[in-house]
């Protein structure tokens, strides 16, 4: 079985939408399919908040066709091979889709099963992850149930999608204790495979006194490679610079984690990947480094920019831009600078707005000092994101 499409992009979710809803919005006869399997599309920044208490996870889903725009069509497969030299993609179905012009945006793998004994342990026991639609419900419920011992919350050796979501639901279980009164019977630990609490330095200042203010252990270079529930021991590989790995073995009460991320396995034996697996597109414009018609933006690119659907609203314009550009045989013109948000939330009702470009320097919207906490951004997060990604982002128009 073969189709034939002028524009195909792979994946439903924010970066394929954005640019399928910009194009169909640009084009006068568009022509595009979006290969996309799942039936649902989730606002995944508002998990935090389900985690936390605060929303309910049935807020952030809608049907995924009511998000495919006019213009264009759903192939309801799943991609599993790309032919650049001929143009194709092959599907799990069998199916081959030939383009002229194709978008990769398939999205992050979440790769639970590289730590031991994560899978059966999840949502048992105070073993519990924001990162699935499935498991938020149970960070909420160990959070409401412990009144005493350790919480550890951790952060892997690898790119994840939202850098500062491991942290921010740290934040909220920690303004939750305290508001319980149980917060001096709790130790909380930050396990992070990183150096430091966050990249750029004006932001980490604030977190790192927040840190001191809210009694929070940090444990850095140190990445959790096992769960033992039965012990409730999670494990993990200590590297410090310069020296050999050790092994560390931490008793919790209840762990969140926050799991290895990669591109997806298609993506990585593909020959549109990188040496590191992600799809090799030059930084600025979006275009691939060896096949001109191909484009790539989101959490599945190489762009050097943190993962984040923030970073996807300034991404797809240019991308669109771009390709439209060289669908006439037009210069490119548009450029990336990199610039990403992300919404630290450090308690309910309190944000600290980090917005920075490619060499992490602070790129803000608003004129005032974001590094300060603030409800005004915290209801930004909770009311007014949702409504701009779904009624803006999703539909072309930001």
């Amino acid at each position: 079985m073969e189709n034939h499409h002028k524009i195909v992009i792979i994946g439903g979710g924010t970066g394929g939408i954005s640019v399928a809803a910009r194009l169909s919005r640009a084009l006068e006869e568009p022509d595009i399919a979006v290969v996309e399997p799942a039936d649902k599309h989730y606002y995944q920044p508002l998990w935090t908040l389900v985690g936390g208490g605060a929303v309910t996870k049935e807020e952030t889903v809608r049907d995924e066709a009511d998000l495919i725009p006019a213009g264009a069509t759903w192939i309801r497969e799943r991609a599993t091979a790309f032919d650049p030299e001929r143009n194709t993609v092959t599907t799990l179905e069998g199916r081959t889709i030939r383009y002229e012009y194709l978008v990769v945006a398939p999205g992050i793998q979440l790769d639970w099963d590289k730590i031991d004994g994560l899978h059966d342990a999840l949502g048992h026991d105070g073993v519990c992850s924001n990162y699935a639609y499935t498991t938020v419900d149970s960070t909420w419920k160990f959070i409401r149930e412990l009144e005493r011992g350790t919480a550890i919350f951790t952060f892997p050796n690898t790119p994840v999608k939202c850098g500062g979501a491991p942290q921010k639901i740290m934040w909220l279980a920690e303004h939750h204790f305290r508001r319980r009164g149980v917060r001096d019977d709790i130790d909380i630990v930050f396990a992070s495979a990183g150096a430091k609490i966050f990249a750029v330095p004006k932001y980490a200042a604030t977190l790192e006194r927040l840190v001191r203010e809210r009694s929070i252990i940090t444990r850095f270079h140190h990445n959790l490679i096992a769960v033992r529930p039965r012990s409730h021991e999670a494990v993990f590989t200590r590297t410090e610079p310069g020296g050999a790995p050790e092994e560390v073995v931490m008793k919790y009460d209840l762990l969140h984690v926050t799991p290895p991320m990669s591109a997806p396995d298609f993506i990585q034996q593909s020959p549109l990947a990188n040496s590191a697996g992600w799809v090799e597109v030059d930084k600025y414009t979006l275009q691939h480094v060896r096949y001109p018609n191909v484009w790539s933006l989101g959490d599945a690119s190489s762009l050097p920019t943190s993962k984040t659907g923030a970073a996807i609203r300034k991404q797809a314009p240019v991308l669109v831009e771009n390709l439209l550009a060289h669908m006439a045989g037009r210069p490119l013109t548009a450029a990336y600078d990199g610039y990403t948000s992300c919404p630290l939330v450090t308690g309910y009702g309190r944000l600290v707005l980090a917005e920075f470009d490619y060499e992490g320097k602070p790129r803000e919207t608003f004129p005032f000092d974001q590094s300060k906490e603030r409800r005004s951004m915290y209801l930004l997060k909770k009311y007014a994101l949702p409504k701009m990604y779904w009624h803006g982002m999703m539909r072309g128009r930001a």
